[in-house]
């Protein structure tokens, strides 16, 4: 028969196991991997994930990673065509596995998105990218790396993409070259006047909304504890960005961020009955019951203004009826 001396060290024992696990975890969250930053001389692979990139038009972008004194190096998927996609799975996997493995090339650069890179991501073996850390840059499809490596304690770049290079603004490009070349990111915008007034500190997640909600439940969904989140979106039904705001509030993620920076909602299509609302006054619906700060009209997204962001990077945001800043801790 048990003690209660036994029952009460035992008990004892339980909750200091529980301390130095919630202590372990909220530390691991908290160091996130910085890739090295980039230098002049080092080399960019531009890759094709997702949808056929067959243009020939990549020249702009060559043209801008050789102003910055970097090499490039064109994988084979480029120029790939499998019906919509860059290739089959296989040789997308094949182009982006031998850039993550090969240890002189210090970034890769997704030259569009589109739909395929959730096809590829379970087969892609992350062990050579762990000892060798680099960026991995892009936006909208490439939203399932950016999250699938946040969970492995990676931080990635949201940003232009090499099809965006000649209509992107000379901020978007800056911005860019700031975050591969780890120099001071930060932004300071103009009032919106559907902000929430407040301040916020975590680390910075989120992408696409669409694939956002595609991958909750997948072992590549992001965790949002204590997170600022970050989402854009393009060519979608209002009813189904309601659809899926409603999605982030049941699986527990708006319950549980500090703040939201809300992008470019482009090109937004209704149905003959329309919703009644747009894009941003169904993020401000869902989102208006937790005290947190929010930023809309951030300009990121599939706008020409599409500065980067370093997701995974703690970051500090302050709303004020004057100005919204972002600021990322280095």
């Amino acid at each position: 028969m048990l003690t209660p001396r036994f029952l009460t060290i035992n008990r004892t024992f339980c909750v200091l196991l529980i301390f130095i696990f919630q202590s372990f975890n909220s530390q691991a969250q908290q160091h996130m991997i910085t890739p090295a930053a980039l230098q002049k001389g080092d080399t960019v692979a531009i890759v094709a994930t997702a949808r056929k990139y067959t243009d020939n038009h990549l020249q702009p972008a060559i043209d801008l990673l050789h102003s910055w004194g970097l090499k490039v190096v064109i994988g084979k998927s480029i120029g790939l065509d499998n019906n919509q996609l860059a290739g089959t799975d296989e040789e997308r996997t094949a182009d982006f596995q031998t850039q993550l493995d090969n240890p002189n090339i210090k970034a890769i650069w997704c030259v569009k998105g589109g739909y395929g890179t959730v096809r590829i991501i379970d087969t892609l073996d992350f062990t050579q990218f762990k000892q060798n850390p680099k960026w991995i840059v892009g936006f909208s499809d490439i939203t399932v790396l950016h999250n699938h490596l946040n969970t492995l304690g990676y931080k990635t770049i949201h940003g232009i993409m090499p099809v965006t290079v000649p209509r992107a603004t000379p901020q978007a490009v800056e911005t860019l070259r700031r975050a591969l070349f780890k120099e001071p990111l930060n932004y300071e915008i103009p009032s919106d006047p559907m902000n929430r007034i407040g301040t916020a500190t975590g680390e910075l997640v989120g992408g696409n909304l669409s694939i956002l909600y595609s991958l909750f439940g997948s072992p590549s969904a992001i965790d949002c504890r204590d997170k600022i989140l970050f989402i854009e979106d393009l060519d979608e039904y209002l009813y189904h960005i309601d659809r899926m705001m409603m999605n982030l509030k049941r699986n527990g993620c708006l319950e549980s961020i500090k703040g939201i920076i809300v992008g470019s909602m482009t090109k937004m299509k209704d149905n003959e009955i329309p919703w009644g609302k747009n894009a941003v006054e169904i993020i401000e619906d869902v989102t208006k019951k937790y005290q947190i700060p929010v930023i809309y009209n951030f300009p990121a997204g599939h706008i020409q203004d599409n500065r980067a962001l370093i997701l995974g990077n703690t970051v500090s945001m302050e709303v004020t009826p004057e100005k919204s800043t972002l600021k990322f801790e280095e």
